[in-house]
């Protein structure tokens, strides 16, 4: 073996001691959401579709007044299928700049997408030509607060392929995790994606390809039973005069394994990255991703472009739950010191 076979085998044990140790102390069991706005109640709603209807600055004062949640079919839409709107707004709550903020809305039948004032949160399943229903997906969508106004517009496309439609059920609200890390920079929100095995390879095209948004299942945003690798790319602009501490790059959690680069350069991953990793650590979906950046990394203005290989063995797949961005190493263990003394 040549010296720098010896050298990158030495790093990739280094950095799996790393990642275990840092899992054992970043392996949340749930997020604890607090509501903080009501949404449950009357919406303005119509039928068909448009796009401009996600603008904020369109007026939705001639739509009709709709109860979420309920199918539409129970308010006096009857046998509608198809395209469908919602709208309704929020004041701004206060004290939640630094906050884990998400949108649950519930289930909603057959296919949504979601808009603050008119930029995308999320999306489950996929519409017509390629429809996959997510009938049964429960939505909770994450809320980047850089979107947010004094007063705030959700709109909500929904597409019903057959029986009931709409914002169906559920605490229709918008919540606080309680439960989140206080993030110096939150990366929630929409990243680029491509499947395939290869799909890191050509990171240099990364601004062409998909948009996806973190955290969320793939399977609910357009890859329904995608198994087998891919790759997600999101850049950033990161002040190095701001940077006084050693940073630490959450990712939530991630099914199955992954691999995570940052400029090129290999800063953690969750095991060797082959699929035999997944049979030896079967319960690696569950634990929280923590990666310490390179301090030489954070030295440059130059842009940060984060790399995350992923493999998924079977069902949901890629980084679908929990705190993504970055956070300083002294709030990190301010935060665990801090829920040690609340046992």
């Amino acid at each position: 073996m040549n010296t720098f076979n010896k050298h990158i085998d030495k790093l990739k044990r280094t950095l799996l001691i790393v990642f275990c140790l840092l899992m054992n102390m970043y392996n949340v069991s749930a997020q604890d959401y607090q509501k903080i706005v009501d949404l449950n109640g009357q919406w303005k709603f119509s039928i068909g579709d448009d796009t401009y209807w996600a603008s904020p600055n369109f007026n939705d004062y001639n739509w009709e007044n709709i109860s979420v949640p309920s199918a539409w079919e129970n308010q006096g839409f009857n046998g509608y299928d198809g395209y469908a709107w919602y709208r309704t707004s929020f004041y701004k709550p206060q004290n939640i700049n630094k906050q884990n903020l998400f949108l649950q809305l519930g289930n909603i039948d057959d296919v949504d997408e979601v808009f603050i004032n008119g930029k995308r949160i999320g999306k489950s399943g996929s519409f017509p030509p390629h429809f996959s229903t997510a009938y049964n997906s429960n939505r909770i969508y994450a809320v980047p607060t850089e979107y947010l106004k004094e007063k705030n517009t959700i709109a909500v496309r929904v597409y019903d392929d057959i029986g009931e439609g709409g914002i169906i059920r559920g605490d229709i609200s918008l919540v606080v995790d309680r439960s989140a890390l206080p993030l110096y920079i939150n990366l929630q929100g929409t990243w680029k994606f491509k499947t395939g095995k290869y799909a890191h390879e050509d990171i240099a095209n990364f601004k062409d390809w998909d948009d996806i948004i973190v955290p969320g299942f793939w399977e609910n945003q357009g890859y329904k039973n995608y198994d087998g690798y891919a790759c997600y790319a999101y850049e950033l602009q990161i002040d190095s005069d701001i940077i006084t501490d050693k940073m630490i790059l959450l990712l939530g959690r991630i099914d199955d394994i992954d691999q995570v680069f940052i400029n090129g350069v290999l800063i953690g991953q969750s095991g060797p990255f082959k699929p035999s990793t997944v049979d030896q650590r079967s319960d690696c979906y569950r634990q929280n991703r923590a990666y310490h950046i390179p301090e030489n990394l954070l030295k440059s203005d130059e842009p940060l472009l984060i790399t995350v290989r992923v493999y998924d063995r079977s069902q949901g797949g890629g980084i679908y739950k929990g705190s993504i961005g970055l956070i300083s190493q002294s709030s990190y263990i301010q935060y665990w010191n801090n829920k040690r003394r609340k046992r």
